[in-house]
């Protein structure tokens, strides 16, 4: 396996995504309490530092193979005041920073999509430009989870850089649309467990994928899915988007008014729609546990970008060893 380092790892879907492809964690940085809890929860092997990025040193990881993460959005988002490198929260400095420290052969960070605005074009420059200082060639690329068979749109923006010898080798994943399930599908033996009458006919016409998930910060955003445009866009899919709850509809459940046999999404449900496997446990009550599965980066998508990663990787490599093996004449051959 090759090793990596986590920055801002959240509930683990970036995570467990780069594990399945392939990835040893030999630390994740978390500053949010609850969900380091979920880290451990779920995988106890995993060294999980319970702080902020901007008091973590990777030096005693120098040489790790992948430094990831999903630095902090909001300094990005459309919905926010899209401050930018200005933005006491962005974090993209510190990573760079950490990446300077330890070296890895690979960097991987995500973002939403607002990072592609054209007022960004300058500081996205910056930060391509001081990975190729440190030797790296690097790319951006937006990518839906959709594409990668999660029912959702879910569009992130993510930054690949590896180290100039291994970049040429470097593929995105394919992208196939057609994986992705409707929410209906997805969900339909959720929203069924508890015998209410009425799943079928709701799974018919939750006949599209999810909007995107809206998780919230620590100073807004409750246990619902989101603003007006988004809580509309649930409503067309059957569901009230007003209030997460922790298990599926019961047998006698009507709804309320003006939102008659429309089921709320349990955390459950919610944790599904975002790629994660059932067996992903969350740590805390409702409003903690939403938060980090609203904010979280689908396993699925990761997983595809992280296997793209370890095929470069892995190319280098052989080719390499295949060098090793010719003899001065046979290399001498195939440069002229």
């Amino acid at each position: 396996m090759f090793t990596s380092i986590e920055l801002c790892a959240g509930a683990g879907g970036q995570a467990l995504g780069l594990e399945n492809a392939g990835f040893d964690h030999l630390c994740l940085v978390e500053i949010d309490e609850h969900a380091c809890e979920t880290l451990r929860l779920n995988r106890k092997h995993w060294k999980v530092l319970n702080q902020d990025l901007r008091a973590f040193d990777a030096f005693e990881y120098k040489g790790v193979d992948l430094v990831a993460g999903g630095v902090p959005c909001p300094p990005f988002s459309a919905a926010g005041k899209q401050l930018g490198a200005d933005d006491e929260r962005n974090l993209f400095d510190e990573a760079l920073r950490i990446v300077e420290q330890c070296s890895p052969k690979a960097v991987m960070l995500e973002n939403v999509r607002g990072l592609l605005d054209e007022k960004f074009t300058e500081y996205r420059n910056s930060i391509t430009d001081k990975l190729r200082t440190l030797g790296y060639s690097s790319e951006w690329k937006l990518l839906n989870a959709s594409d990668f068979g999660v029912p959702q749109l879910r569009p992130r923006v993510i930054l690949v850089a590896l180290k100039n010898q291994y970049f040429k080798d470097f593929c995105w994943p394919t992208e196939q649309p057609d994986l992705a399930p409707t929410v209906g599908k997805a969900l339909y033996d959720l929203i069924a467990k508890n015998g209410w009458p009425h799943a079928r006919d709701w799974m018919l016409k939750a006949n599209k994928i999810a909007p995107t998930l809206v998780g919230g910060s620590k100073k807004h955003g409750g246990p619902d899915l989101g603003p007006t445009r988004a809580k509309k866009a649930w409503k067309e899919l059957g569901i009230n988007a007003h209030l997460v709850e922790y298990d599926s509809p019961s047998k006698d459940f009507i709804g309320k008014e003006g939102f008659e046999n429309m089921p709320y999404l349990s955390l459950r449900m919610a944790a599904r729609i975002q790629g994660f496997p059932d067996s992903w446990d969350f740590f805390g009550k409702k409003t903690h546990a939403y938060r980090q599965i609203g904010n979280a980066f689908p396993p699925p998508v990761a997983e595809a970008v992280g296997k793209a990663i370890v095929n470069a990787l892995t190319c280098n490599s052989l080719k390499r060893s295949l060098d090793e093996t010719k003899s001065p004449e046979q290399l001498k051959e195939e440069i002229a």
